[in-house]
């Protein structure tokens, strides 16, 4: 609610809609985008600000994109994350991203529809929309005659939501989010997906779920595998 409405909104509707475009190819600014396209009907002076701070990032990295490598592998995972009632209407953030053969080829950053009422539960609502990616793509795959071996990897840190996912008794927390549930654990059950722990400082979705400071930001660009196309030097990577 602060600043001043714009007059014009036209332009800032434009603006955000050619950014939402843009990431498309740039997951880096996904989460920045998703933030200012929530005031699409009543922007205010700070939300522009915001865009034009978009577009100097922009300006400044033009050659950033995504390297496909050939890891000699079909294996698919994903990484799944929340970011806990951050919005400004308390409702959270699902953020994740799939890799197959080791190369970045899904992400999204989203507000979920409902307010959580606990981390787990925001989480929990994060990994079904991640297996759900996961299934797609392990189905689109299959289909044009690629099979993956081996139950596909879902990577999360959170505890809670892990142990809730691998448990089939009902838990009192979970009757909010009991559709998910039953989803997740039929697949977890049925050896489709596997749900590591991961460190919170290796979880790769919580790009697309926060604002990250300058260095931890470039780590996770770099690990996804977002680097300069024009001069790539390449070392490590998603394994």
């Amino acid at each position: 609610e602060d600043g001043e409405p714009l007059k014009d909104i036209s332009q800032y509707q434009r603006l955000v809609g050619k950014l939402i475009y843009l990431t498309v190819t740039r997951p880096d600014i996904s989460f920045s985008v998703s933030q200012i396209s929530k005031f699409m009907h009543s922007p205010r002076t700070p939300h522009l600000e915001a865009i034009n701070r978009i577009l100097r990032y922009l300006k400044g990295n033009p050659e950033k994109g995504i390297w496909m490598k050939n890891n000699n592998s079909n294996a698919i995972c994903g990484y799944s994350d929340a970011d806990w009632a951050g919005s400004f209407d308390r409702k959270s953030t699902t953020g994740f991203c799939t890799f197959v053969g080791g190369n970045l080829v899904t992400w999204k950053s989203k507000k979920q529809n409902v307010v959580a009422r606990s981390s787990a539960e925001a989480e929990y609502r994060a990994m079904a929309s991640t297996a759900s990616e996961l299934t797609w793509m392990k189905q689109l795959l299959s289909d044009i005659g690629i099979e993956d071996q081996g139950p596909m990897k879902m990577f999360c840190d959170n505890q809670a939501a892990r142990h809730i996912a691998s448990n089939p008794v009902f838990h009192e927390r979970t009757k909010y989010i009991d559709v998910d549930c039953h989803f997740i654990r039929e697949k977890i059950q049925s050896k489709e997906i596997e749900t590591p722990f991961v460190r919170s400082e290796d979880q790769l979705a919580d790009i697309f779920t926060k604002g990250l400071e300058p260095r931890p930001f470039e780590e996770m660009t770099s690990k996804l595998g977002l680097i300069d196309i024009y001069n790539p030097s390449l070392r490590g990577g998603v394994e």
